[in-house]
């Protein structure tokens, strides 16, 4: 049923259209199951196996970035994030339907595709207006985050299963409004709780400290693995990529930076490429980091608090 609501209900598939499905040897089971699903409603539905990549928005084999680019529909239920790849930018230009799944597991789509679809889309058309209308942000919480950025001349993506329009993308499971920062002005301390991608579950919260745009130190054996993660690909990559504000009342933490960030109330600031996202950044890493009860403001209006989305 899940896979269904994916590809029929979310993707719109058709009968006629042609459809890639994208994965690794550890996701083809699930890849698999949506190539079939697409197959029955009539489309012309082919499964790509890749090798996992080195990391998130490493870039898929050539081959593969042009059969995304000449399908009508791409499913990507990888490891590794295929969202903020040029390939993913490219095929998007070209009017492809793009519904990224990394990590993606049967149990996940089953728990939380059963949300309220209709009050998801609200939700982060809401988050998404006050970007859109807001310039700064201040994010802070109890563990003592005191983080700003500029949102100037950035407009914010609705992430909520609409994917059946032309150049649609999003991820799926669904359920955030994000926005890539002007990535210079932010500055300050973030104070880290929930998990960061790379990493998993957090067992003590780590601080970051940002300067320019740029995450200068992070505190713990976590923070040190995410500086490093980052930092293998250049300074550059350790800009700030995306602010994220979770819409999805099912989601739960877990680990699994696909549903934690996902997670109703909390925020996720990442690392690395926003290119595909409306920034400047094109590197092959991308890493979300999830603050489980923060209060962000946009000029001075709190849009969530305490874990409550407040829009």
């Amino acid at each position: 049923m899940a896979v269904r609501t994916v590809v029929r209900g979310c993707m719109g598939v058709s009968p006629g259209e042609d459809v890639l499905v994208v994965c690794n040897p550890v996701t083809e089971e699930i890849g698999a199951l949506m190539r079939i699903e697409a197959q029955g409603d009539g489309a012309d539905a082919t499964l790509a196996v890749i090798s996992e990549r080195d990391s998130a928005a490493a870039e898929p084999p050539r081959a593969v970035a042009a059969a995304m680019a000449a399908a009508d529909v791409v499913l990507a239920p990888t490891i590794q994030s295929l969202s903020h790849t040029a390939a993913r930018k490219a095929a998007s230009d070209a009017g492809v339907r793009i519904g990224s799944l990394p990590g993606v597991t049967e149990e996940m789509l089953m728990r939380l595709m059963t949300s309220d679809l209709d009050e998801i889309r609200r939700r982060g058309w809401a988050v998404v207006g006050a970007m859109n209308g807001g310039s700064e942000v201040r994010i802070t919480c109890r563990h003592g985050s005191d983080f700003r950025f500029s949102l100037d001349g950035r407009l914010g993506i609705v992430d909520a299963g609409e994917l059946s329009n032309r150049g649609a993308f999003g991820n799926l499971p669904c359920g955030e409004g994000f926005i890539a920062p002007l990535e210079d002005s932010a500055e300050g301390t973030l104070v880290v709780d929930g998990s960061i991608a790379g990493v998993g579950l957090l067992e003590t919260p780590v601080s970051l400290t940002v300067r320019g745009g740029r995450l200068s130190d992070a505190t713990g054996s976590a923070g040190a693995t995410l500086m490093e993660l980052l930092s293998a690909h250049g300074a550059e990559a350790t800009s700030i990529a995306e602010l994220g504000i979770g819409t999805n009342e099912e989601a739960i933490l877990t680990g699994n930076i696909l549903e934690d960030e996902k997670i109703l109330g909390t925020a996720h600031i990442a690392f690395g490429a926003s290119a595909a996202i409306g920034g400047n950044v094109q590197v092959p890493v991308h890493l979300d980091c999830v603050l489980l009860e923060p209060t962000v403001e946009i000029d001075g209006e709190t849009i969530c608090t305490g874990g409550d989305l407040l829009v």
